[in-house]
């Protein structure tokens, strides 16, 4: 008797696999995304319970109204001054991108990932927080560095790892680390940035510190034990931590819902642990500053943790070394309703009246001239393709005190190649 007939009347089981909305060759339609009003989110007091918080888990932090203009109890109510440095570094960060892009297709590097469309996230974010804390960032917060005013020829010669590059080659490009500006080193498995900023958190509150983190990690590698375990240590602990979920609802080539987005919401993970939690339109910068202030407020005055999802959207490929038009729709970034990020903070302050058309298009034109000129100073130390044998010692360095006889063995015999090879002494 096969198995059919001897259980007659039970259903057959079947896996539920998902796909995205929409595939190459679909016209993209996001009339299912519910925005709500700007405005609308009910803002706790920073002392709440994170229980106080949950309705917001399914919710939108959103301030800028479709006019540009800044409302409800989230308008973190900024200084013109602030929120122009905002847009500068927010356009800072686009124009560098747009550069490495096509220094990358111009051969002069391996490989480069851009944040179009997520310029506000990392720069409001490094905003609202002290200078001195510290961030676990993902590959795409280059807007930390920058807002932070990290030098543009740094991080150019780190991504041609030449000789002005402080990893001295070490790390892929764009895959920068500054202590001194608060930038932890960036790991290409995202999932490892988050229990190390939980780490790093109450490490800072068991000497009795008073600096805070925030650690990031993409919607997709939420998927991973990692993230399950940062949150726990930091809901148990009540770390001193924020932990940013970027859902731009691509992981490479997957889509948010297999990583659980279709289920629910990347925020209301949150409520499983008990822990504050808040879901941000991502391209607001002023929802963006205020849900992390709020949030830092409450790090830092040992309220605990909070989670908060920032929901946006990756407008480029995942990286140089990735087509999009191969598993999305063309034109999706578009079509995405929560609007360009750069373009809002701009009609903001145009409604303000402290910006202009004119002045939007002469600041383009500053900015494109000085990311210009400071990649040339940078390819005047060298481009990726140009290095090669100086200074071969150094990946044999900064690792032990001694260098132990198995490295200097490599390192000798290293040499001994490059010595047979050039026909002379390498540098």
């Amino acid at each position: 008797m096969d198995k059919a007939t001897s259980r007659p009347n039970r259903p057959a089981l079947a896996l539920h696999v998902p796909e995205p909305p929409f595939r190459p060759g679909d016209t993209p339609n996001f009339s299912s995304i519910k925005v709500p009003k700007a405005g609308d989110a009910p803002r706790p007091d920073v002392a709440a319970k994170a229980e106080e918080t949950f309705p917001l888990c399914t919710h939108l932090v959103r301030v800028l109204d479709e006019k540009g203009k800044a409302v409800g109890p989230w308008d973190p109510k900024l200084d013109p001054a602030t929120l122009l440095k905002m847009l500068r570094d927010m356009k800072t960060v686009r124009t560098f991108d747009d550069r490495m892009y096509r220094a990358q297709r111009q051969g002069k590097t391996s490989f480069y990932m851009k944040c179009t469309g997520e310029e506000a996230i990392a720069v409001a974010a490094a905003t609202a927080m002290d200078p001195e804390d510290m961030h676990f960032p993902t590959y795409r917060q280059q807007g930390l560095l920058v807002s932070r005013g990290y030098p543009l020829k740094t991080m150019m010669c780190q991504i041609y790892s030449n000789a002005g590059d402080p990893l001295h080659g070490r790390q892929l490009p764009i895959m920068y680390s500054d202590k001194k500006h608060g930038f932890f080193s960036i790991s290409g498995n995202l999932g490892t940035q988050v229990p190390q900023a939980v780490g790093w958190a109450m490490a800072s509150a068991i000497k009795g510190d008073s600096r805070i983190c925030m650690g990031w990690i993409g919607d997709g590698a939420t998927a991973e034990g990692d993230f399950h375990n940062a949150m726990t240590f930091a809901t148990v602990y009540q770390a001193p931590v924020i932990i940013a979920v970027v859902n731009n609802q691509w992981a490479i080539s997957s889509f948010s819902g297999i990583a659980g987005a279709e289920q629910a919401t990347f925020a209301s993970r949150a409520i499983g642990y008990g822990m504050a939690g808040l879901r941000v339109d991502g391209n607001d910068a002023l929802a963006v500053y205020a849900a992390v202030k709020w949030a830092s407020e409450r790090a830092r005055t040992n309220k605990g943790p909070t989670l908060i999802e920032f929901f946006t959207y990756r407008a480029e490929g995942h990286s140089t070394s990735d087509d999009p038009t191969g598993y999305r729709a063309k034109g999706e970034a578009e079509e995405w309703p929560l609007g360009d990020p750069i373009a809002r903070l701009k009609a903001h302050l145009v409604a303000l009246g402290e910006w202009d058309d004119a002045r939007d298009a002469e600041l383009d034109k500053e900015l494109d001239a000085m990311v210009r000129a400071t990649q040339k100073e940078a390819e005047a130390m060298g481009t990726l393709p140009q290095q090669g044998f100086d200074n071969i010692p150094s990946m044999f360095e900064d690792v032990y005190a001694s260098t132990p006889w198995h490295l200097a063995e490599q390192r000798d015999e290293a040499l001994a190649e490059a010595r047979e090879f050039l026909g002379h002494e390498p540098k």
